[in-house]
């Protein structure tokens, strides 16, 4: 069984770029184009490994990923956020550690994308809950 990884961004260039360069690598890809997506395809999916955007017009990364660590089935699943702001708010950086999400900047290049799931899918680090 392959792993599943889901890729939330609001940016469909991304999304799929991502989608394909993780297909390629062997993971089965859940992408959603908006946070509502991705909330509506957790209700059935139990990713390996989650990639999220922090900049969405909806929802932001952060509130996205609170709300996934609320769901039992989502709790301990590694996640990343991508992100282009490098001055990104301490604020932000604490609670996304809270999380434990790592962070990831744009550009986030082929080989640091596959190196990034592949660690993230080969560990299931228990993170708390929100």
């Amino acid at each position: 069984m392959r792993p599943t990884v889901l890729i939330v961004d609001d940016d469909p260039t991304v999304t799929d770029h991502f989608s394909r360069i993780l297909r390629l690598e062997g993971y089965d890809v859940s992408a959603a184009y908006s946070p509502e997506q991705g909330l509506s395809l957790v209700e059935h999916l139990r990713p390996d490994a989650m990639v999220l955007d922090l900049q969405m017009r909806a929802m932001d990364g952060v509130e996205l990923l609170g709300r996934f660590r609320k769901m039992p089935h989502l709790v301990d699943v590694p996640a990343v956020i991508v992100t282009g702001d490098y001055f990104m708010d301490d604020e932000i950086r604490s609670r996304l550690a809270e999380l434990g999400a790592q962070v990831e900047f744009k550009p986030l290049w082929v080989e640091d994308l596959v190196r990034v799931v592949n660690t993230m899918a080969r560990s299931k680090v228990p993170h708390a809950a929100a």
